[in-house]
Parts: structure tokens; sequence; C-alpha cells
């Protein structure tokens, strides 16, 4: 026992004696590493009084402290910025759901500013802006070698002012340019339809409306159906949602699951690392979901197609989603400023990150590009088709009955216009012919 016992000492003092000869040069280490930041930061003071001093115009000091700080934080990633009073304010109200502007989230890729995604119902969207264009230059000035935040501050201005942006698409042989009038924006962030027996839930973005949106859109399509019963499912419309508040996308994924996961943030420290889990209840009551995505799903979207996707709880249609997986906090600073921080990465329930890569679509499906040429052909008389019903004096069918005739005109209807939504969305109709397809499949 006493062997044991000075066993067990000396194995302590030899881990103490070992944890003091390694702490000193971490110390050490860490000692220079302070005198380093402190030298630097010594000649940043250097240099901004000599710019104040020696520069060749007189400079407003604010600004210049303003554009270290926002070179600084632009210099981690495109998703950090630093947001001066006024845009602190503006992003504020744009999480309330509406905001002055054109209507458009971007990004930087390149040099160029690129657009995540228009929102529905604005002037870029209503100009036919598309996601992934390459915006170059605003009112004939390059963008190339501008911040983000400048490149924005470029593109802003008073509500109803023309504005001019030359843009670069895949597909286009030439660069060419998009007149827009700046509008009020206010975004409907949950529209809701019917196609057929099919709810189609249209999520525009993720603000402090989504959740209690999707909630009274969906009831009331659902009613409007005759309830639940006559409905054979539900599609989520993500397509061009460029995202917003996380705290709204995993409201958005819990309507939809009963339980496990939804996502989980992962940050430098392992111990800030959080899980979110679903809570009972689930709006669709089982019935069968299809999410659409595409190039200008982001963030927000990717989390809820993600969460869905891994629960198989839904069949997830379109394009390869944009590939935002970072999560950004907003710090309040003083003078009414604000940092925009990324502070995590996000996993889906399975525990794959979407950063850079996106969520892939259960089924790709591209949109395809409608011509001019197409639409003429469409319209033509050779393309609308005659049959026996058409011709003088043919025969009645004497095998049905009014009703049973009327019940395959109905059916035939609705096939007709399926058809029609198919040349106007077809990723749409896509999506609502699986839910068609589970249904008849599914159990009788």
């Amino acid at each position: 026992m006493k062997k044991f016992a000075m066993a067990a000492v000396g194995g302590t003092l030899a881990g103490i004696v070992a944890t003091t000869y390694v702490a000193g040069p971490l110390l050490a280490q860490e000692g220079v590493r302070e005198a380093n930041v402190y030298e630097q930061l010594d000649l940043f003071g250097d240099i901004f009084e000599r710019i104040r001093a020696q520069y060749v115009e007189e400079v407003d000091e604010k600004e210049l402290i303003e554009a270290a700080i926002s070179g600084m934080l632009a210099s981690l990633d495109p998703h950090s910025s630093y947001l001066s009073p006024d845009d602190a304010a503006s992003m504020r109200v744009q999480t309330r759901g509406e905001f002055g502007g054109l209507g458009i989230e971007v990004t930087q890729e390149e040099g160029f500013v690129k657009v995540v995604s228009p929102i529905d119902g604005t002037p870029a969207d209503e100009a036919g802006m598309e996601a992934g264009d390459f915006i170059t230059h605003v009112d004939g000035e390059s963008v190339l070698g501008l911040s983000l935040d400048d490149a924005v501050e470029l593109m802003r201005g008073p509500v109803g002012s023309e504005i001019v942006i030359t843009v670069v698409r895949e597909g286009e042989a030439e660069p060419f340019d998009v007149s827009i009038i700046r509008d009020t924006i206010k975004l409907t962030a949950v529209r809701g339809r019917t196609e057929g027996d099919t709810v189609v839930m249209r999520i525009t973005t993720f603000n402090d409306q989504t959740t209690p949106n999707l909630e009274e859109n969906l009831k009331k399509q659902i009613e409007e159906a005759g309830g639940m019963d006559n409905v054979n499912g539900i599609v989520l419309d993500l397509r061009n949602n460029p995202g917003g508040l996380l705290t709204q996308a995993i409201k958005v994924a819990d309507s939809f699951l009963e339980s496990g996961e939804i996502v989980s943030t992962r940050g430098r420290d392992p111990e800030d690392g959080e899980r979110f889990n679903a809570t009972p209840g689930d709006l669709a009551e089982g019935k069968p979901i299809v999410v659409l995505i595409n190039g200008g799903s982001a963030s927000a979207s990717e989390i809820v197609a993600g969460a869905l996707q891994d629960h198989r709880r839904a069949i997830v249609i379109g394009t390869k989603s944009f590939g935002k997986g970072s999560v950004q906090t907003v710090m309040p600073l003083k003078g009414e400023g604000a940092m925009r921080l990324t502070t995590a990465r996000y996993y889906t329930p399975s525990g794959r990150s979407i950063q850079a890569l996106g969520v892939s679509p259960d089924i790709v499906v591209a949109q395809p590009r409608r011509t001019a040429a197409a639409e003429e052909e469409d319209d033509s008389p050779a393309r609308r088709s005659r049959s026996e019903a058409d011709l003088r004096g043919s025969l009645n069918n004497d095998s049905l009955s009014e009703d049973e005739i009327r019940q395959i005109e109905e059916e035939r209807e609705k096939a007709e216009k399926a058809a029609e939504l198919r040349e106007q969305d077809y990723q749409l109709a896509y999506a609502i012919d699986i839910l068609k397809g589970m249904v008849a499949l599914g159990p009788k």
C-alpha cells in the first residue's frame, strides 16, 4: 500500500515538473506575441498621424478610422463588415421587413459584386436581375477594387431615382445594362397559393414575420382546400431566398419536424457550440413535402432545406444552393454603429457543413430558359390540336352519364393547367408532379 501511495505521489510530482518545464516557453511565446501586437498598433498610430498631417488634402479622421475598421473586417471573409450608425439602423429596419433600395442580396467574388438573389416583387426582380449575375459597373463607374460596402453604397439613392447597372451573365456574349428605379422595398416574407391539390408556400426571406406568415398562409390555404384531407402535399419554394435570421430558419424547419436536431453551430471555442432541436408538432400533419432550391438559396434557406433533407422529411428539388454555411453575429459598438462578425459555422443534422458546397438536391432539375422563338411556336395555330369532338356532326359519347363526362372534363382541365404551369415554372411543376406520384404510390 505504501509503495502504491509513493508511486502516485511520484507521478504527481513528475507531472508538476513537466508542466512547469513546458509552461515556461509557452509563456515566453505569449509575451512575444503581445509585444508584436503592440508594435503593430504603434505602427498603425504612426501611419494614421502621418496621413492626417501630410496627406495632400485634409482628411476626415472619423472616416479614416472607419475605413481602417472596415478594411480589417473585410480581410476576414466576405460576410464580416463594419456597420456605420446609418447602416446599422437600416439593417434593423430590414429585419422588420421594409426598407429602401433595389431588392437584391449581393456578395463579392473575384473583385466584382455578385447577385445572390433578387427578392420577389422588387425593382431588381422586375428589371430581370438573376441569381449569379455579376455587377461590373454602377452608373458607368467600375466596382472592381471596391469593398462590398462601398459598392453597395454606390447602388443606394433616393426612392424614385434611376440607376443603371452593367451586368455580366453566364450565357450572354456581352455585358449589358439594366435600368432600375429605386423604391421602398416591402418584403412579404411568405406567399401561399394552391395548385390543384398542392399547397405552395413561397418563402422569400427570413425576417421577424416569416414564421407567423407561414402559419397564417398555410392555415388559410388548407381551409380554402376544404381541409388537410383534400391536400396531397406541400411545396416549400425557397428559390432565390437569400436567407436572414437564424432563429427564423430554425422555427420554419421546426414547423415540419416532430423531433431531432435542426442545426448545430460550432465556433472557435468548442464550448461555444450550440444545438437546436425540433419540438413536437407538424404543420403539414405528415403530408409529403418538396423543397425547391436554386443557386440563389442561401444561408437560412440552406438550413431549412438541409434539415428537412437529412430527416427525410422532404425531397429537395432544383439546383445546388449558394453554399453560405457561416453564422454572423451583429455586435453593437459605441456611437450606435455595429460590427457584423462571422462567429461560427453551421452544420446540418447529419453533421455536414454547407460552406462553399451548398445543399445538393435529391433530384436535379434546372429551370429552362424560354426564348422568344419558343414562345411564338407555342402560340402558333399548328400547336393547337384538334380532336374528333371538333368535327362537325361528330357522334356523342353514349357510354357515360353527364356527371361522368363533367368529371372527366374537370380532370382534363386540371391536367391542362398543370401543363400550362410547366411552361411558366418548370421546377415548380416538376415538384407538384413528384407529390402526385408520391400520393399515387402511397398507402391506400
